[in-house]
C-alpha cells in the first residue's frame, strides 16, 4: 500500500507556478525576487527549475523562468 504525503506550502506554491498556461506550453513565468524568497526561498525554485530542465534567469528583481528544455540564446 503506498502511503501519500501531504503537500507542503511549497509543493502547493511550485504546483500552481508550472500548472500555468504559459508554464504547461513552453512559455514564460515570471516572479519577483522578493515573492520567491519569502515563500520558498531561491534554492528551492532553483532546485525545481534546474530539475524540470527549464531555465532561470534573473532580472531587474524579477525571476524569469523559460519553461522549455530547448537551448537558450541570448542575443544581447
Amino acid at each position: 500500500m503506498t502511503c501519500l504525503r501531504p503537500l507542503s506550502a511549497n509543493d502547493q506554491w511550485m504546483s500552481q507556478i508550472f500548472s500555468a498556461r504559459s508554464a504547461q506550453t513552453g512559455g514564460v513565468v515570471r516572479r519577483s525576487v522578493a515573492h520567491v524568497e519569502r515563500k520558498i526561498g531561491r534554492e528551492a525554485l532553483e532546485l525545481e527549475v534546474r530539475r524540470r530542465g527549464f531555465h532561470l534567469l534573473e532580472a531587474g528583481g524579477q525571476f524569469i523562468i523559460i519553461c522549455t528544455r530547448s537551448d537558450l540564446r541570448v542575443i544581447v
